[in-house]
């Protein structure tokens, strides 16, 4: 009988990449969804049950988790996302499922004092407590979120804006971290791990904007900022100030020094090797390109 397999957050950007491959193999694919009209893109996908999990309906987290046997589990960046996330345990206790897989950060397991990190430990904490076989993946800071958060002022202005100064950072792709993933949920031997998972090389964000210039053909420009006016422009975007103070932190720990450890855990699960920033943009290109607003 084929496994059934829970990806919480399914409609998210690491999300969404392991419905995609899960689709593609011999298991029942439950996607896991804040609203069903936001889950409309994943129903082109072949046997994926799509499900509405409303946290403040806990029948719906009930009915997404019977017949469960594993659980990838991913909870949104929220001021509550270890409440949430210990919740979404409870149900895969009662559910009997046999082993979760938790997306968490790069440094979770380090006392460094960030809030981001603390909230991801936490969460894990609560897993292992669970009785409930475990992997917790621990991705370093997505290549993805250049386009989601700054690919706006990088097309109108040629620029982006952030705090963290020279410091280099092991970036890595989310379809990586996906890949990783899958191979975790449907392989076996990885119970009780923690992988840290990372792209082939730590670079600045002087390098990354020489290699957007590049690929796009105009020059982009990266601004250091003041940690303030970080944190101002985050919440002028209407992110929870609790958020962007975290957030703030996190980059202050990147600028100090933290998340420049490379891994070669991608290749050493998933079997392939991870992309290069360089990949990333080129595969990208379009999401930086002036033509996306015009």
């Amino acid at each position: 009988m084929r496994e059934t397999i829970l990806v919480t957050g399914a409609t998210g950007t690491v999300g969404r990449e392991i419905v995609a491959l899960l689709s593609m193999l011999d298991v029942k694919v439950r996607a896991g969804v804040h609203s069903i009209i936001k889950g409309e893109n994943l129903k082109r996908l072949p046997d994926v049950d799509i499900v509405e999990m409303e946290f403040a309906a806990p029948g719906s987290l009930t009915a997404a988790f019977t017949h469960v046997d594993r659980v990838m589990l991913i909870t949104p960046f929220t001021e509550n996302q270890v409440a949430l996330s210990n919740m979404l345990v409870d149900e895969a206790v009662k559910a009997g499922v046999k082993h979760i897989v938790k997306l968490s950060i790069a440094g979770a397991e380090q006392e460094t004092g960030v809030q981001v990190l603390q909230w991801h430990r936490e969460a894990e904490a609560y897993i292992e407590a669970s009785g409930i076989p475990y992997t917790f993946l621990r991705p370093a800071y997505f290549m993805q979120n250049y386009y989601k958060y700054f690919g706006d002022t990088i097309k109108k202005e040629n620029a982006f804006y952030l705090p963290t100064g020279n410091a280099q950072v092991a970036l890595v792709d989310s379809r990586d971290v996906a890949t990783t993933a899958v191979a975790v949920l449907t392989g076996t031997g990885h119970e009780g791990k923690a992988y840290e998972l990372t792209g082939p090389e730590a670079i600045s964000n002087e390098q990354v904007a020489a290699l957007l210039s590049q690929v796009t053909g105009r020059e982009i420009n990266y601004v250091e900022v003041p940690a303030e006016k970080a944190r101002e422009a985050m919440v002028a975007r209407h992110m929870p100030e609790k958020l962007a103070d975290a957030m703030v932190e996190l980059y202050s720990a990147y600028k100090a020094g933290f998340g420049t450890r490379v891994t070669n855990t991608v290749a050493e699960v998933s079997g392939r090797e991870p992309y290069t920033f360089q990949l990333f943009a080129e595969d990208y290109k379009d999401c930086f390109s002036e033509s996306e607003t015009k």
